[in-house]
């Protein structure tokens, strides 16, 4: 299962980690395991991987960074497989990617003993990043009848799909709300008419990719790895001018 049809897939340069992640999911196809329970898991390995980093095991840390980003996709696959999509497990995987990243950031800062200022603006920056390659990808997905999970503008909580409990919805959709919200009205400002787009070529979606999670994650991972610590920082800070290159790239395109 994926989440465009096939003509309309690009070279997702986030998601390294789906060939693994469907064999995960089809493994566990026929099991009492549940996307959440798969969500759950790339939680735990997140908070191994920032005590890795604590305790300078960098190399795990790449390896553990890897490893959730196959699982923060294994937990969509699972879904689609069993025919079980739900918001419960849109959301609970969008606040876990989010306290993640400050956590990871935050840990990065303390091994570096940089600004914590400045890990603050990387991690508005790299937030952002990953804001816009989803507002652009839910709009592919929306255009092309892929997966529908997800909303191009999250306003108002959806009603619980079969399976799920409307009040889980409700907290889940709230706490994403407060965490996301900035972001996605900033996104929002800066690019209004994207929803408009008549074309999203596969090569700019490719190039918006490397601001999506997984990219991100590997990115880190390696500079970790490489001994680069003390530039991870800078990097994303660096890295967010591409936000503005990409949305006058898809002016460009739809001119």
């Amino acid at each position: 299962m994926s989440k465009l049809p096939n003509e309309h897939q690009f070279l997702d340069l986030s998601d390294y980690g789906r060939p693994i992640a469907r064999y995960i999911a089809n493994a566990l196809k026929n099991t009492s395991f549940t996307p959440i329970h798969i969500t759950i898991a790339f939680i735990f390995v997140g908070f191994v991987a920032i005590a890795c980093i604590l305790n300078h095991y960098y190399w795990a840390t790449a390896f553990l960074l890897v490893l959730k980003s196959i699982l923060d996709a294994a937990d969509g696959e699972l879904a689609r497989i069993k025919k079980t999509p739900s918001h419960t497990g849109r959301y609970l995987d969008s606040v876990s990617d989010i306290i993640l990243n400050l956590f990871i950031l935050i840990t990065i800062w303390h091994i570096t003993d940089g600004s914590l200022l400045y890990t603050l603006i990387a991690f508005f920056g790299l937030q952002l990043q990953g804001t816009l390659y989803n507002y652009y990808y839910v709009i592919l997905r929306n255009k092309h009848h892929g997966d529908t999970t997800s909303r191009v503008f999250e306003k108002g909580t959806p009603t619980a799909l079969a399976g799920e409990k409307q009040q889980n919805v409700n907290i889940l959709f709230g706490i994403y709300s407060t965490l996301y919200g900035v972001f996605d009205k900033i996104i929002y400002f800066l690019d209004h008419k994207a929803v408009e787009s008549k074309h999203l070529p596969k090569w700019f979606m490719t190039s918006v990719s490397t601001f999506g999670l997984g990219f991100q994650l590997l990115i880190i991972g390696l500079m970790l790895a490489l001994g680069y610590k003390e530039y991870i920082i800078p990097f994303f800070i660096g890295y967010s001018i591409f936000i503005f290159i990409f949305i006058a790239l898809r002016r460009f395109i739809n001119r």
